[in-house]
């Protein structure tokens, strides 16, 4: 596993956490239903989770070898 890759997996959950709290700050003004704000949070904080470890994961393998 490369160094860049351990940054990735530090930052990620970061990003994932933002998206939740940024998320959930936005749909609370327009939904009701807690519940259903959690949960709409909950799936983009996944989504942003997922979508920053695959590009980490890609970049870990491209980046070393583009800069030999």
């Amino acid at each position: 596993m490369s160094s860049s890759f351990i940054l990735w997996l530090f930052f990620s959950p970061i990003a994932a956490l933002m998206a939740f709290l940024i998320t959930y700050g936005e749909f609370s003004h327009h939904y009701a239903d807690r519940g259903r704000v959690f949960r709409e949070a909950l799936q983009m904080a996944v989504f942003a989770l997922v979508v920053f470890l695959l590009l980490g994961l890609v970049a870990s393998f491209i980046l070393p070898r583009t800069l030999k």
